[in-house]
C-alpha cells in the first residue's frame, strides 16, 4: 500500500457538514429506544434538587454518554465526537461534554441505585428483543470477579492503596454466559480501592441471580467465583436461590490434608496444554490430573453453614526446574494443586473444565477496559459509580447489536464489533421527511450491517 499522488497534490479541509464517522451509532440508538432505555431513564432516575439543571432531562444524557461509549469514549471530554459533521441532523438531544460532566456529578448513591435499576430493566429488555442468552433454558453459568481500577491525583474520592499495592478504585462485575453465548453484565458495583475482593459479593450475586431469571433463563445457574469469593455467605445465597456454586479453594491445612489422602490410583489424566490422546488406552497422556473427595466446609462457622459437597482438585506437574537445588536430580514428580469447591451435577472432567472457563470474565474486564472503562474520569466517587454502571450497559448494548449482526458478532470482542458495525463512516442525505445514510461500497461486513440494520426496524434503498 501507497500513496497515489505526491505530497504537493495532496490536501485535506474539514468541510463536510453531512459526514459521519459513526454511522452505526443510528443503529445502536434506535435498538436502545426500542428496548425502551430513554423511558427508563425518564422513570427511574430523578435527581431531585441537583443545581444549575444538572438533574433535567436524564434520558437525554444517559443517551449521549451510552452513545460515546459505544464509539470508544474513555472520558467525558471524548464524548464531544458526538458532535460533528451532520450527527445534529441524525440525532436531536446530543450533549456537550461540560453538561454530562454536571449530570454525572450530581448523582448521589441513590441516584446511582437509580441507575442501576433502569440498567437492569434494560438488560431485560435486551434479552427479550435480542437473545441475549441462548441456551439460557439448559445452563447459565454466573462469574463474579474484581478488578482495581489504577486512577491518579489526590483529588479522587475513594482512590485508596489494597491488595495490588496500586492506588485505584475497586469495582465488582457479575457476568452471565451460557455454552452459546458470549457474556453480558448483569451486576456491578463500585467500590473504594483499599475493599477486599470479596466485600459485598453475596449480595452482588443475590442481585444477579434475580436479574439472570428476569432475564428469562430457566435452566441451571451455575455460580462460578476464585478463591477470594469462597465464604459461607456466597455458598448460602446460591443455596437460597437454588443456583449451583463453583468456588476455588485456598490451599488452607485442612484442604492440604484432604489432597494428601487421596490414592494415587483415583487421579484422571485430562486434556490440558501439550496433552496427547492415546488411541489404545482410550486415555489422556497429561501434565494434569484431577481427582474428587467430600468435603465439609466451613465447619469454623455456625453448624447451619456447614456444607458438605465436592472438592475436585487438578494437579499439574511442575515444569520450572527453578525449585530444585542445583546439582541434584528430582527423584519423584512434584504437583502444583488447584482445589475447587462444588455441587455441580456435572462429572469429574466436565466439572473441573467447566470451572477453568471462568476465566472468561477476565475477557469482559479487557473488552471494558478498551472502551468506556479507560479511566473513571470523575474526581468525584458517585459519578466514577454512575459511569460504571452507564459503561456496563454500553458494553451490553455493543453485545446485543452483535447478536442482531451475525452468528459470528454474536461472540466476537466488543472492540471487534465496533469496528465492524458502528465505526462505518456514513455521508448523511435529507431529503422531505427522510434521512439516507450513504455507506461506503464494499464494506466487509456489509452483510452483518444490513442485517443488523433491518433488525432495528431501518429500510435499505436498493
Amino acid at each position: 500500500m501507497k500513496s497515489s499522488h505526491s505530497r504537493a497534490a495532496v490536501f485535506a479541509a474539514f468541510d463536510d457538514p453531512n459526514l459521519l464517522a459513526h454511522g452505526g451509532v443510528a443503529a445502536a440508538v434506535r435498538l436502545a429506544e426500542r428496548c425502551a432505555l430513554p423511558e427508563l431513564m425518564r422513570e427511574k432516575v430523578r435527581l431531585a434538587g441537583a443545581g444549575n439543571g444538572a438533574g433535567a432531562a436524564p434520558d437525554a444524557k444517559a443517551m449521549s454518554l451510552v452513545a460515546g461509549m459505544l464509539v470508544g469514549a474513555d472520558s467525558i471530554d471524548d464524548v464531544g465526537v458526538l458532535r460533528h459533521g451532520a450527527m445534529a441532523k441524525a440525532f436531536a438531544g446530543v450533549r456537550a461534554p461540560s453538561t454530562l460532566g454536571s449530570f454525572l456529578r450530581a448523582f448521589t448513591w441513590g441516584h446511582v441505585r437509580q441507575l442501576e435499576s433502569a440498567a437492569r430493566a434494560f438488560t431485560c429488555n435486551l434479552a427479550e428483543h435480542c437473545s441475549l442468552l441462548p441456551g439460557g433454558d439448559q445452563v447459565v453459568y454466573l462469574d463474579i470477579d474484581s478488578k482495581v481500577k489504577q486512577v491518579y491525583g489526590a483529588a479522587k474520592q475513594g482512590a485508596e492503596h489494597g491488595y495490588t499495592k496500586v492506588k485505584g478504585l475497586h469495582f465488582q462485575l457479575v457476568t452471565a454466559s451460557t455454552p452459546l453465548a458470549a457474556p453480558v453484565i448483569v451486576a456491578s458495583r463500585l467500590r473504594k480501592g483499599s475493599a477486599g475482593s470479596a466485600k459485598g459479593a453475596a449480595h452482588l450475586i443475590a442481585e444477579a441471580l434475580a436479574q439472570v431469571r428476569a432475564m428469562g433463563a430457566t435452566g441451571m445457574v451455575v455460580v462460578r467465583a476464585d478463591s477470594a469469593f469462597f465464604s459461607h455467605k456466597v455458598v448460602a445465597v446460591c443455596r437460597r436461590a437454588k443456583a449451583r456454586f463453583s468456588l476455588a479453594v485456598a490451599q488452607r491445612k485442612k484442604v492440604r490434608q484432604a489432597i494428601a489422602a487421596i490414592p494415587e490410583d483415583a487421579w484422571t489424566p485430562v486434556q490440558y496444554p501439550k496433552a496427547i490422546w492415546d488411541a489404545d488406552e482410550q486415555r489422556w497422556i497429561s501434565d494434569a490430573e484431577v481427582a474428587e473427595v467430600e468435603y465439609t466446609a466451613f465447619t469454623g462457622k455456625a453448624k447451619k453453614y456447614h456444607t458438605t459437597a465436592r472438592l475436585l482438585i487438578r494437579r499439574v506437574k511442575r515444569l520450572n526446574d527453578a525449585h530444585v537445588p542445583d546439582g541434584q536430580g528430582e527423584l519423584f514428580k512434584t504437583w502444583r494443586f488447584h482445589a475447587v469447591f462444588t455441587d455441580s451435577p456435572f462429572e469429574l472432567v466436565e466439572a473441573e473444565k467447566c470451572h477453568r472457563a471462568h476465566a472468561i470474565v477476565e475477557q469482559v474486564f479487557a473488552d471494558l477496559e478498551d472502551s468506556a472503562l479507560g479511566h473513571l474520569p470523575s474526581g468525584k466517587f458517585t459519578a466514577n459509580a454512575a459511569w460504571l454502571t452507564l459503561a456496563t450497559l454500553a458494553h451490553n448494548l455493543t453485545r446485543a447489536l452483535g447478536a442482531l449482526a451475525s452468528a459470528f458478532h454474536a461472540r466476537a470482542r466488543t472492540g471487534t464489533i465496533r469496528r465492524h458495525l458502528i465505526a462505518v463512516p456514513a455521508r448523511l442525505a435529507v431529503r422531505g421527511r427522510t434521512q439516507t445514510f450513504h455507506l461506503p461500497e464494499r464494506w466487509p461486513w456489509q452483510d452483518a450491517f444490513e442485517t443488523l440494520w433491518t433488525a432495528v426496524g431501518c429500510r435499505l434503498r436498493t
